[in-house]
């Protein structure tokens, strides 16, 4: 993580005797890579090593959809049905071996404790407020947030209103991009963000209580349940580099030039082979023959998902909030015919989307295939015959157009 944090007790050195009204307490060294990354450093009234049960292990089932042909693709997810909760509900889309996309609209509450043992996680608050509560303390969230959760990190959401999430959980590391980031990991004045956009936990709870507490782990490809006789909360103190932390996609500041900036002047986040981009309401391009869209491009070596969540993206014919196109590798893909034109002139744009561009393919779920418009394959070729047609409306004097 890019800075220090601390919150409750802790002992003036690392690994000596600290004790809570007498009792020696329990250091749990929480790091990455072995001992050579990045970390934090626990303090816990129990072992964290308890366990009362060996519940039972679930295997994680993928059904995998692959379609007959190789083509865009265009997803229709807002009216997606609720269901369980924030980790039940999780709706894979589309995945590879470095990510996982889905979408979550709870409706239940959590009554576990849940930790990814195998994989950091991205959650895109869409809709919805509450406190992510963990180990580290209180994490407060709101529509337009990113929550980043390390893996390991123990939590259980405590939602308020309806939810509306986009999920990416990822074997690897999720990090700031290197180029925002200093030799010392402070982040630079050219990045679109800066430290005090940063939001870790606000508030350390520390659980003294007994009795039975569920935790499910992410594991082995699959959900194993644990079951502790004291809550999981113990922790008196913790300080490091290692926990959950909010980010608005508000807070981003799009960088934007006298020409059309590329795709990777949005990138908010990177992971093993993917990155995570945010495209906010911002001016474009002002040179007076700049085209303010986006120039047509092959994916060759990656494929882009774009989430839209909320204003006018300029670039496309019908994309409704909720909406998820995917551009596969292999196929050029640009804006919709006439719209590069249209655009001319514009000074600033509305539009508020997630996109994550995988340099490796995706495969889908049978779920994707039940949101699948069918047609956006063939929204370029449409939208050409339909400026054709109009045009020659608008030239037919009697007002009659042939369409033979």
């Amino acid at each position: 993580m890019p800075f220090y944090q601390r919150l409750g007790e802790v002992p003036r050195k690392r690994h000596v005797q600290f004790r809570d009204d007498g009792t020696l307490l329990t250091e749990e060294v929480f790091g990455l890579e072995g001992f050579s990354g990045n970390e934090s450093i626990l303090y816990h009234h129990l072992s964290p090593c308890r366990i009362k049960e060996l519940g039972d292990f679930e295997p994680i089932e993928r059904e995998e959809w692959v379609p007959d042909a190789h083509a865009h693709r265009h997803f229709a997810t807002y009216g997606v049905e609720p269901e369980g909760d924030e980790v039940t509900g999780r709706q894979l889309l589309m995945w590879n071996g470095d990510v996982e996309i889905s979408l979550c609209r709870p409706t239940e509450q959590m009554d576990y404790f849940f930790r990814n043992g195998e994989g950091d996680e991205v959650i895109f608050v869409h809709e919805g407020s509450g406190t992510l509560e963990t180990i580290f303390g209180d994490l407060p969230y709101s529509d337009g947030d990113y929550i980043v959760v390390p893996r390991g990190t123990t939590y259980r959401f405590r939602p308020e209103g309806e939810q509306r999430y986009l999920v990416f959980e990822t074997p690897g590391l999720i990090t700031i991009p290197r180029r925002y980031r200093n030799d010392h990991g402070q982040l630079m004045e050219h990045a679109p963000y800066y430290h005090r956009d940063i939001h870790p936990p606000t508030e350390l709870r520390t659980h003294r209580d007994r009795g039975e507490h569920v935790v499910k782990v992410r594991v082995r490809d699959g959900y194993q349940t644990y079951v502790l006789d004291y809550h999981p909360f113990d922790v008196v103190g913790w300080d490091g580099y290692v926990y959950p932390w909010t980010f608005s996609i508000h807070d981003f500041e799009p960088i934007t030039g006298r020409i059309h900036m590329p795709p990777p002047s949005h990138q908010t986040f990177q992971g093993p082979n993917f990155v995570i981009c945010s495209f906010c309401p911002r001016k474009l391009d002002f040179d007076p023959n700049a085209i303010p869209i986006p120039y047509h491009h092959s994916n060759l070596q990656s494929e882009e998902m774009i989430y839209y969540v909320s204003g006018n993206f300029g670039s496309r014919r019908g994309i409704d909030v909720g909406s998820i196109t995917l551009h596969p590798s292999g196929l050029p893909h640009g804006p919709h015919p006439g719209l590069a034109e249209k655009s001319i002139g514009t000074t600033e744009t509305t539009e508020l989307a997630v996109m994550c561009d995988t340099f490796r393919p995706l495969k889908l779920t049978k779920l994707a295939s039940t949101l699948d418009d069918g047609r956006y394959a063939y929204s370029w070729y449409e939208a050409t015959e339909q400026a054709r047609d109009a045009k020659d409306a608008d030239e037919d004097p009697a007002g009659v157009t042939s369409h033979f």
